[in-house]
This record gives structure tokens, C-alpha cells and sequence, in this order.
């Protein structure tokens, strides 16, 4: 393994670059190339790097790190879940999820509300799993997320017509708008329900917490790296905040471009 100098030490001062992972380091839901690994690798003697992805950890490890190398020692920080759960230096941070944020009784009436909207909703076919709970966020499919490709299909026609999910958000709207929740209506028969801010900016208090730190660095210069960098694309946000330099790519090769220009690697 090779080793880094400590963060307070890299050669340029104060910054970090951070990557989406897929479609910016790695091709969509594939592995990173060794070429990409090994310019990581040298970037990362100059400055201190992280991820943050959407999904879990489990997914970045099969598309990051092997079977003998683990995700966590490749980067000095990793943002799961947008850094819900987070890794500096190869060690856990405090985590948070939904349902520790939301408290139990609220998340019944919020899935009581939902599953009574959608057992009075009149829509051609309807299977399983209406409610899908996850880490950060809950995901709600009015036809179910156990319905075939081909049903799914014919649902997504429908709700384009009908606009039966556009309906529901408005429910939810009017009826949860006090607990400060973003509704983002993604994919063919589903949305998604999570803590307004719990994007991919979430992971920058992570970054601005290592000022506070004793001999801590105060991160001035963040460099993001993303792919879906258009408003309603899930690295929008991270994007366009004021504390990032966005630098918007096409893929893997495009990243590797950027980044042998910016720090002549």
C-alpha cells in the first residue's frame, strides 16, 4: 500500500477534491479502471480526496475498492449515502438516518397517510412493496416495486398521462409540509422522501468540521467532480454550492482529462 502524507502535510494546501462515483470515476454501475485508481493515487500526494455517492457503502466497495482492498483506505474520506455514512482516514464518523431523524411517531402517521392514499388510489395494476424503507430516505411506488419491467413500463405511460405522482407529492405536500421534507420524483414508478438538504451538500459538514479538529485543516479550496451536474440531477446541488468548484464531466475519461490538466499529474 502506499503511503500519503498526513492531511495537514499535502503539497497543496487546504483543498480537497471530491467524486460522484457513478458515471464520473467509474462507467454506470461498473468498476473503476486501474488507470483511474493509480491517478487517484498520485492526486492524492498533492491534495486530500473523497467520494460521495447515493448509495451504500457495499456498492462503492464493489465498484472502488477488491476483494482484498478496502474502499476505505483508497480515499482519505468516503461519503455513503451522500455521507449519512461517512469514513475519514479509514475511520467511521457519526452516522444519521431517516428514521432517527423523523422519530417514530411521526414516521407512522407519514406511512399511515401513504399506505391509505394508495389502497384508495384507482390505477390499472398494482403489486408489492408500496414502501420501500431505506438508510436516508423512504421510496414510495404506487404500483409497487415488485412489478415486471413490462408493467413498469406501461405504469410510467400512465403516470405521464395521469400524472398520479405529481398528484400524491401534492398530497404530501400539504398534509407533511411542516416537517421539512423534499418529495423528488425519480425513475419510471416510484419518489422519494427525505430531510430537505439531505443531498449530496450533506457530506460538506463533514468537511468543514475537520477545522475543528486540533492541528485540523480548514478545507478553503473544494473541488467537486460530477456528472449529473443539471437541475434535478443528483449532484445539482453540490454543484452549484457557493463553498465548491463544480467542474462538470462526461465520464470516467473525461474526469481523468480534467484532473491531469488542473494538478498536472
Amino acid at each position: 500500500m502506499a503511503s500519503y502524507p498526513p492531511l495537514a502535510e499535502r503539497e497543496i494546501k487546504n483543498t480537497i477534491c471530491l467524486f460522484d462515483v457513478d458515471g464520473t470515476l467509474t462507467p454506470a454501475r461498473l468498476s473503476a479502471s486501474p488507470e483511474m485508481l493509480d491517478l487517484l493515487s498520485r492526486l492524492r500526494q498533492k491534495c486530500a480526496i473523497g467520494f460521495v455517492g447515493g448509495s451504500d457503502l457495499v456498492k462503492q466497495q464493489e465498484q472502488l475498492g477488491t476483494p482484498d482492498i478496502n474502499v476505505t483506505t483508497l480515499f482519505d474520506f468516503c461519503f455513503a449515502e451522500n455521507g449519512l455514512t461517512a469514513y475519514r482516514l479509514g475511520e467511521p464518523l457519526p452516522s444519521n438516518s431517516f428514521i432517527k431523524w423523523i422519530g417514530e411517531e411521526q414516521y407512522k402517521e407519514l406511512v399511515r397517510f401513504i399506505l391509505h392514499y394508495i389502497a384508495d388510489l384507482e390505477i390499472p395494476v398494482k403489486r408489492g412493496t408500496f414502501i420501500e424503507f431505506r438508510n436516508g430516505m423512504i421510496n414510495v411506488s404506487p404500483i409497487g416495486r415488485n412489478a415486471s419491467v413490462q408493467e413498469r413500463n406501461d405504469y410510467e405511460k400512465y403516470d405521464k398521462e395521469h400524472g398520479v405522482r405529481k398528484a400524491f407529492v401534492e398530497k404530501l405536500k400539504e398534509r407533511f409540509g411542516h416537517l421539512g421534507l423534499t418529495f423528488s420524483i425519480g425513475g419510471q414508478i416510484s419518489f422519494d422522501v427525505f430531510p430537505t438538504g439531505w443531498d449530496k451538500t450533506y457530506c460538506l459538514q463533514h468537511i468543514e468540521n475537520e477545522a475543528k479538529r486540533p492541528g485540523g485543516v480548514q478545507y478553503t479550496t473544494i473541488h467537486f467532480f460530477g456528472d449529473k451536474t443539471f437541475e434535478g440531477g443528483n449532484d445539482y446541488e453540490i454543484y452549484t454550492d457557493s463553498r465548491t468548484i463544480g467542474h462538470s464531466v462526461t465520464g470516467p475519461h473525461d474526469t481523468m482529462t480534467e484532473l491531469k490538466k488542473l494538478f498536472d499529474l
